[in-house]
């Protein structure tokens, strides 16, 4: 017997501020609702990303009193939906932001907390640099959210390029592993649907990953092309580049079935590591 959960992507466009987010995600989330979905994922600062310069300057308020948190907990609450905000900007204490992402339930209650680990920290070119360690706050604990479909792991963007992470995450029963993101354009174009199924692939679990799509006010380009991929590392669902409702039924026990065909999550060994570069020969 199948166990399907219908869900749906909201590919949105960044925008400035906490009004505008809003106004950009809600006729997605009610287009999502009324076509059957069971659990909505947004994409990484869905409640609002800009730039200045090289920095990320996404509008935050503490979580208490965050506009676009309380107005997407009415909306789960009012539709009786699970909705993953895949993270919002929250005023941390040491005066950077925390890239958060949320769960809430179908009252509107948060059922987790997922602050993003690995920072992004590169340099593209020349004139293409982003530090965001130097605004936001990394945090520190991986998360694996329990709802009644499946255990959904946690993960945001550049935490996409450290499979340790989603390893752990699903030797630890994640039966899902999101990766909402804001993924740039030209790292995007080169390495997002390799890394997405791979991650699948490595871990015989769904990857589900909404991403924001089109620039980015202040500078900067979002890739868009959400995805769901399969167990197996199928893209079941691509986002393209338009803004919209990237839907799909998943059958939860094909996890089951890649884990039995593959099992690769039970057989790790362990094993030295040498620096040695030059072995005799007899």
């Amino acid at each position: 017997m199948s166990r399907p959960l219908d869900i749906a992507c909201l590919q949105t466009r960044p925008m400035p501020d906490f009004q505008s987010a809003l106004d950009e995600a809600m006729p997605l989330a009610e287009a999502a609702v009324k076509s059957g979905a069971d659990i909505l994922f947004l994409p990484e600062y869905c409640g609002g990303l800009k730039t200045e310069g090289a920095a990320v300057a996404a509008p935050s308020a503490p979580e208490a009193a965050h506009p676009f948190l309380k107005e997407m907990q009415d909306f789960a609450a009012a539709r009786r939906v699970w909705v993953n905000l895949g993270s919002i900007a929250v005023d941390g204490p040491d005066g950077r932001i925390i890239n958060r992402g949320i769960m809430l339930d179908d009252t509107g209650s948060i059922r987790g907390r997922y602050d993003k680990i690995h920072m992004f920290d590169i340099q593209l070119s020349e004139t293409e640099i982003y530090r965001e360690s130097a605004h936001v706050s990394p945090g520190k604990e991986a998360i694996i959210h329990d709802t009644p479909f499946a255990r959904i792991g946690h993960t945001i963007c550049y935490d996409l390029r450290f499979p340790q992470l989603f390893r752990d995450l699903a030797q630890a029963g994640a039966d899902i592993l999101i990766c909402p993101a804001a993924f740039t354009k030209k790292t995007g174009e080169a390495h997002w649907h390799i890394l997405n199924r791979a991650r699948a692939v490595e871990n015989t679990r769904y990857v589900i990953s909404p991403c924001a799509i089109g620039p980015v006010p202040g500078g900067g380009e979002c890739f868009g092309h959400s995805l769901v991929i399969s167990p197996w590392g199928e893209v079941i669902s691509d986002g393209g580049t338009l803004p919209g409702v990237v839907q799909a039924r998943i059958d939860l026990n094909r996890v089951t079935e890649a884990e039995g065909r593959i099992p690769s999550l039970t057989s790790d060994r362990p094993f030295a590591l040498t620096n040695e570069t030059k072995r005799s020969v007899a």
